[in-house]
């Protein structure tokens, strides 16, 4: 986009001449950057971001059922059912019988999931350094220290 276009978009996202731009646009500004870093990141191992982030939950809470992740993801069950697909078919998850409840699938990590998630997380973790950069290491922590609280507080309503 062209230096002027650009100043002129971000003068159209100001509330007013001496104020930031509103929220959402900084946030959608900075999830856009972020995404950009790590889906490049991601990419080399053959995963998405989102397939990340399931290996992740599914490694962290073992017990987690196909719709409780699709609830933390924020996607809907159709989306769901097909990650699991991309990812079983991957050789990355395996899914089995959930021990308490055989109407539900417990999904697994397989040898070469907890791998990849293990590259995948230090991957990810370059990319969060990189992005924070231009933070000082006190502003980072109060950044997600206030990211985190603003997201439980929204999950306590």
């Amino acid at each position: 986009m062209p230096a002027k276009r650009q100043d002129a978009s971000r003068s159209q996202q100001r509330s007013s001449a001496n104020a930031l731009p509103r929220l959402g646009h900084l946030l959608k500004q900075a999830y856009l950057q972020f995404t950009g870093l790590t889906s490049a990141a991601l990419e080399p191992l053959g995963i998405t971001a989102l397939e990340w982030a399931a290996l992740l939950r599914f490694d962290e809470e073992p017990a987690l059922s196909q719709a409780g992740l699709a609830r933390l993801l924020g996607i809907d069950r159709t989306t769901m059912v097909a990650l699991i697909d991309q990812l079983e078919e991957k050789g990355l998850v395996q899914r089995r019988p959930h021990r308490d409840d055989r109407r539900k699938n417990a999904i697994e990590l397989t040898a070469d999931g907890r791998n990849v998630k293990k590259r995948a997380a230090q991957l990810v973790d370059r990319c969060e350094r990189q992005f924070l950069a231009a933070l000082t290491k006190s502003d980072a922590q109060q950044l997600k220290t206030a990211l985190l609280a603003v997201s439980e507080f929204k999950n306590q309503r």
